[in-house]
């Protein structure tokens, strides 16, 4: 280390400037500077009354975002159809719209880039959340399997309706407003969820997909449909706006492919025609038996990701579990670009200032994250100085 004068001649170490960790170095995302790369992942939380955005979330976005950080807005129904849970938000109305304004007006006044994800959940829905009982749309006629929910009960879905072909423009078009929707509420892209077992997943993924016209059977025509969002979105907005979420190893509500390093690489290489912004991709991942608060209680399949990251041209989200060091490790070792958090972004809303200091995390309580109040588990995980100023009252 060099050392330097003083003016009474002694001479002193010269300390080094300490170097970012990976995860907070800037990145520059198409238009957008961001100046760090832990960004806030798309959290359904279940706190929109009548499908409608409430002030309190004004707070709960606002109390994340940083200047030149990234967030993903929770799942958001582009149409009255596309409901399947409770309290979820829409933007296919003036009134969802509106009431988006001031939530993304809060999150820029922080200096962020704020995202709304896009979202048609197929048949992961009943007749009591669709217009006059009808049953929910899909690209089958099959049913998912019921599934236990967060407080315990088992929720039901209702057998769906195949889409006829005749009938897919006006799905397009749904995807279509809804993102010049989210435009006029101010957001600066959309994310279009092609994941978790959702409408598009159920077009996808061969274990769900039986459909014998253009849209099943193959892996090209299974595609179609998401491709065909993809454009129509960036038609309207603009490609450098529209992200895609796709995650081709999970399995959730009954959504399976046989072949998911393939599905993931043959849309890596489709959606570069399109010339999307970002690809985000959820990682296969291995369960093991340690305690989740204290890690991500998965072991990464790093390798899986690679060749999907080698063949998109834009920018590369991973998602799936990361803790602070196997992010830093994933961007140190060009794995991904960005690295998305949730649970952990929940539970502490200043998430990149405790991973710059290295500070302990708050738990999360996952009894609460679908909850409908408006604080508690939502605006009530407290940030370092708030921490700080009960132990000094302590």
């Amino acid at each position: 280390m060099e050392k330097k004068q003083t003016e009474n001649g002694d001479h002193e170490e010269e300390t080094q400037p300490k170097q970012p960790i990976p995860l907070l170095t800037p990145y520059k995302m198409g238009p957008f500077q961001l100046s760090h790369r832990v960004v806030m992942a798309p959290l359904t939380r279940q706190r929109s009354y009548g499908y409608v955005p409430q002030p309190h979330a004004i707070l709960y976005y606002s109390q994340r975002a940083t200047k030149g950080g990234f967030l993903i807005s929770e799942a958001t129904g582009i149409s009255d159809t596309a409901q399947g849970f409770v309290h979820t938000p829409g933007i296919w109305t003036k009134e969802q719209v509106e009431a988006w304004k001031p939530i993304v007006d809060a999150v820029h006044a922080k200096g962020a880039v704020f995202f709304c994800q896009i979202v048609h959940v197929g048949r992961v829905s009943n007749s009591g959340f669709q217009p006059n009982g009808k049953a929910p749309i899909s690209s089958t006629n099959k049913a998912a399997k019921p599934v236990i929910s967060s407080g315990g009960f088992e929720v039901e879905f209702s057998p769906p309706r195949r889409l006829n072909t005749d009938e897919i423009p006006e799905i397009l078009n749904d995807f279509k407003v809804a993102a010049m929707n989210a435009m006029e509420a101010g957001f600066d892209g959309v994310e279009i969820h092609g994941a978790h077992g959702f409408l598009i997943e159920q077009f996808l993924k061969d274990q769900v997909n039986d459909r014998t016209d253009e849209y099943g059977g193959s892996l090209e025509n299974r595609c179609r449909f998401a491709l065909q969002i993809a454009e129509t979105v960036s038609n309207a907005i603009g490609p450098q706006r529209v992200g895609f979420r796709l995650s081709p190893w999970t399995d959730y509500f009954d959504a399976s492919d046989s072949n998911p390093a393939a599905l993931g690489l043959y849309m890596a290489e489709a959606l570069n025609k399109y010339r999307v912004l970002y690809l985000h991709v959820v990682e296969p991942r291995v369960t093991i038996n340690v305690d989740e608060q204290n890690s991500s209680g998965r072991r990464h399949d790093s390798d899986s990701l690679v060749p999907i990251r080698k063949a998109f041209k834009g920018t590369f989200l991973a998602a799936g579990g990361y803790l602070r060091d196997d992010g830093n490790e994933a961007v140190e070792e060009g794995r991904a670009d960005l690295i998305v958090y949730g649970r952990w972004f929940l539970a502490n809303p200043d998430l990149p200032r405790r991973f710059e200091l290295n500070a302990p995390l708050n738990k999360y309580d996952r009894a609460t994250f679908y909850t409908s109040d408006p604080v508690v588990g939502y605006n009530d995980y407290p940030v370092l100085e708030d921490e700080a100023t009960c132990a000094i009252k302590a």
